[in-house]
């Protein structure tokens, strides 16, 4: 492999990894710190590009079925399209507290 590739490869896991960074500190404030009468909010990051599959966002990990069903949810439809997400991304759900 070249060198431009390997930088290229190099320079794309660090802006993943950050973004991996970016989502779990939005799940923390969402999910632990947010106000119980505030709705629930949204995980969208800003990178909203599909994967190659089209399976889900590369930036907040939802599918193109829970991004749409997003604005219309309640709290409870939201909570779940968190923790599905996070299971996604491979997050740990910040709900889930260490003991």
């Amino acid at each position: 492999m070249s060198t431009e590739l390997l930088q290229e490869q190099k320079e794309l896991q660090e802006q993943q990894a950050q973004q991996l960074v970016q989502l779990a500190n939005k799940a923390e404030v969402a999910l632990v710190w947010a106000e119980a009468d505030q709705p629930v909010a949204s995980p969208c990051i800003n990178v909203c590009r599909m994967t190659e599959d089209r399976s889900h966002c590369k930036g907040c990990f939802r599918t193109i079925d829970e991004i749409r069903a997003w604005s219309k949810g309640d709290s409870e439809l939201r909570l779940q399209i968190w923790g599905q997400l996070l299971q996604r991304a491979g997050l740990k759900d910040p709900r889930e507290s260490e003991v």
